[in-house]
């Protein structure tokens, strides 16, 4: 969880702050991979991992991201989203909810696994979302499962810290 510009928290559970993020490339939307180096070159990351598209909770979540997108890029941050669904199914909810940022298709888990936010007993995906810095360091992290709240705070919580500077 976000603390001061100086104090990193984590959840349990999740990689560690102040490590470096892994590297990975997936299919975004519409296909095409896109690596995490490539979505920092335009300035620091919120990289959240969501359970499935269309889902109440997961829709909830999507929708609150959009509508604090302006502010997001105002500050100077990129968002993406990671679940298990195909670029085809992405493409259709970000249509569905007209949803601005990236969403990129881990289909076998590779990158849910590698980011720690695997389900209980290897089974689905945790909402757990990392605040990444262009150096690719975890400055914070928040595992949020059904408390959309907590995430939507996690993410206006980001974006005050990145705005002050």
């Amino acid at each position: 969880m976000i603390g001061t510009k100086d104090t990193l928290r984590r959840e349990s559970g999740m990689l560690d702050l102040g490590g470096r993020a892994p590297e990975f490339t997936l299919p975004d939307h519409t296909g095409e991979p896109r690596s995490l180096s490539t979505l920092l070159r335009r300035g620091p990351l919120i990289l959240y991992f969501y359970p499935a598209d269309f889902t109440p909770g997961c829709t909830k979540e999507a929708c609150s991201i959009r509508d604090l997108h302006q502010a997001i890029q105002g500050a100077g941050l990129e968002v993406a989203g990671v679940s298990p669904q195909s670029p085809a199914i992405h493409q259709k909810f970000r249509e569905k909810y007209k949803l601005p940022f990236t969403l990129l298709s881990d289909t076998e888990k590779v990158v849910v696994k590698m980011y720690d936010v695997m389900g209980p007993l290897g089974f689905g995906v945790r909402r757990g979302t990392y605040l990444i810095d262009q150096a690719r360091r975890i400055r914070s992290a928040v595992l949020a499962d059904f408390r959309i709240s907590a995430h939507e705070e996690f993410v206006r919580t980001a974006i005050a810290l990145s705005a002050e500077g």
